[in-house]
């Protein structure tokens, strides 16, 4: 089935936008994106006019874990099948908010990926990591509980310990077909011994897990709140730095260096200001403590022109799934300009899947015919961001979905 979308502003995702354009989809593929007066003849086509439209948008740190409450010690006492069902409403929200892509960094979605491809659960595409990879006692482990339960529950971090377990960690999450792995290169906010700033997997590790990851073709994203971590994991070759609280300008001048992508989050650190009243007390604490050097070390990546991906840490089920694209703002507010910030958000988002990066992110020919539309012109306004209801209009993969 052809399908012709006709805009009064064509936003390719990267490059300059257009007055006046047309988007054609044949299938699963983009065939013409520019200019109307360039457009092929497509009288059998179903049209769509719209007053905005631009790529699907990539979340690339993505978590669909089902969880209803901001305590990561739920995932033990849930059953597994009611996470899994609330994980599932969560995928759909998140595509009505005009997320197609999602990288996934921990969480149920790549078992729940075949499903959304053979059309049963409604969603984005999900590329997914499998089980996150953490040091004991790191901020993938759960410290409150018998270190023996961690392993019993697959959906949980993996615990790993010297360069054979970190490598044999790596290559479980590839027998699960991974297209990225995620490691947690120093302590975090939701976790409740480890500290944020300290670094967690030696270099030695580290080197393993990357070099294992490569020989697959698959990048490895860390985890790094501080400096510590993310200087070893860039050392290393770690490819996408996630959080970066406290990035100063050595690492962001070693960022840029190695070619590496910054995945800030800044959504969740947002969100977790408001949560004092349910949040667990040390949790809290942690996310006052890294918000302001977040904050800054967001300025400073833009600043140093340090690539930027959008992400956002979103893993409480409920209403923020769907809101994921006011990361854009939050990216504006720290110095991006708009067409920056919607880069940041569509064509930023393949690379940070290295070799598995699908053709995508983009209104190109022969680009995935993901697409949507809003009712706002983000280019003079961008406060329609984060409101699902201001996406009119989604196309995936051909289809219209919303």
């Amino acid at each position: 089935m052809t399908v012709r979308i006709e805009a009064d502003l064509l936003i390719p995702g990267r490059g300059n936008p257009t007055t006046d354009g047309v988007v054609v989809l044949e299938g699963a593929v983009i065939t013409y994106a520019g200019p109307a007066a360039g457009a092929p003849s497509t009288p059998d086509a179903e049209v769509t006019r719209v007053p905005v439209a631009m790529p699907g948008l990539w979340e690339c740190h993505a978590h669909f874990v089902g969880l209803d409450v901001p305590n990561i010690e739920a995932q033990i006492l849930t059953p597994t099948a009611r996470l899994a069902a609330r994980a599932a409403i969560d995928l759909h929200a998140t595509l009505m908010g005009g997320v197609t892509s999602a990288r996934e960094v921990g969480g149920f979605g790549l078992q729940i990926q075949p499903a959304i491809a053979e059309g049963q659960v409604p969603g984005p595409t999900v590329y997914g990591a499998g089980r996150v990879l953490s040091t004991t006692g790191g901020h993938a482990d759960i410290h409150s509980v018998p270190i023996d339960v961690i392993d019993l529950v697959p959906h949980l971090g993996m615990l790993c310990d010297g360069v054979p377990e970190v490598t044999r960690a790596v290559r479980l999450q590839l027998r699960e077909n991974a297209k990225v792995i995620k490691i947690c290169a120093s302590g975090g906010v939701m976790s409740e011994v480890d500290h944020p700033v300290h670094q967690q997997f030696s270099h030695e590790e580290l080197v393993a897990i990357v070099e294992e990851a490569e020989r697959a073709e698959r990048i490895v994203a860390a985890h790094c709140h501080g400096k510590p971590g993310i200087m070893a994991a860039l050392h290393a070759g770690v490819k996408t730095i996630e959080h970066g609280s406290f990035m100063d300008e050595e690492a962001a001048d070693l960022m840029v260096e190695k070619g590496a992508i910054y995945v800030p989050t800044r959504f969740v650190v947002d969100q977790l200001l408001h949560m004092e009243d349910i949040l667990p007390r040390y949790a809290y604490e942690k996310g006052v403590m890294v918000a302001d050097a977040q904050a800054a070390a967001m300025k400073l990546a833009i600043t140093k022109g340090v690539k930027i991906a959008m992400g956002t840490d979103i893993f409480v089920h409920g209403p923020m799934y769907g809101r994921n694209g006011y990361e854009i703002k939050l990216l504006q507010d720290a110095g991006m300009t708009a067409i920056e910030a919607i880069e940041a958000a569509t064509a930023n988002g393949p690379d940070t899947l290295g070799p598995q990066a699908p053709q995508s992110g983009q209104l190109r020919d022969g680009y995935d015919a993901d697409v949507i539309a809003l009712d706002f012109n983000p280019l003079d306004d961008n406060s329609g961001w984060g409101d699902p209801d201001r996406v009119s209009h989604v196309w995936k993969a051909g289809a219209r979905v919303k």
